[in-house]
């Protein structure tokens, strides 16, 4: 996929999606910070369910610290690993105490050092809550860049690194959500629905189904 192909696949995603953004509910950089915590392999519909209980109860670090491990527990039970998650969370919100006042930080390398929070989770965070011009690469963005030409790369840095360098400027800042947006219901992992796609025709991927399977 050369440069200009390349605006073209942004301009049409972007006219499809002038305004995205995370499917994850939140109101504060702490919540959506424990939001994508709670989404490692779980549905962004899970996750919200159970913030949508937790969050009217305790919404920052010290609150979620006050309840404790099985109080936490009991709040994120219906999510996958909610254990290890909880551990987690808990140890994040004592550090953010201690090191940030109770804030969430905006450097990656402070974002980065709270347990839990790698690389994809702090670019999610550096990106939706604070503007920054970041991509996190999650498998639909994986799947997208490479299926389609535009960044393709053996594993995610490689992806992120190429997409970083190959998106322009002006539509770096929302990348992120339009790539995954489009990966989770057009560029589908099984079966890709190129038929509706507004990029098929700029898309390296073949082969192609345009006509949509009888029943859709």
């Amino acid at each position: 996929m050369n440069k200009e192909t390349r605006r073209t696949f942004y301009q049409r995603l972007a006219e499809l999606e002038p305004a995205p953004t995370t499917e994850l509910e939140y109101t504060t950089p702490f919540e959506l910070l424990t939001a994508v915590l709670l989404s490692a392999q779980a549905t962004d519909v899970g996750v919200n369910k159970a913030t949508r209980r937790l969050f009217p109860v305790a919404n920052t670090p010290a609150q979620i610290l006050a309840l404790g491990q099985e109080g936490l527990e009991a709040y994120i039970a219906t999510i996958g690993l909610y254990r290890s998650k909880a551990k987690h969370l808990l140890e994040t919100c004592r550090m953010l105490i201690e090191r940030h006042g109770g804030e969430v930080p905006r450097e990656r390398e402070a974002l980065e050092a709270l347990p839990g929070v790698g690389r994809k989770t702090a670019n999610v965070v550096m990106n939706t809550a604070f503007g920054e011009p970041t991509i996190a690469v999650d498998t639909h963005i994986f799947r997208v860049a490479n299926r389609t030409g535009l960044a393709p790369g053996k594993d995610v840095r490689a992806v992120e690194d190429k997409l970083l360098k190959v998106t322009p400027p002006e539509f770096r800042h929302d990348a992120h959500h339009w790539l995954i947006l489009h990966g989770r219901y057009i560029c589908k992992a099984r079966r890709p629905e190129c038929w509706r796609c507004v990029v098929n025709d700029v898309c390296d991927y073949r082969p192609k189904e345009l006509v949509p399977p009888k029943g859709r």
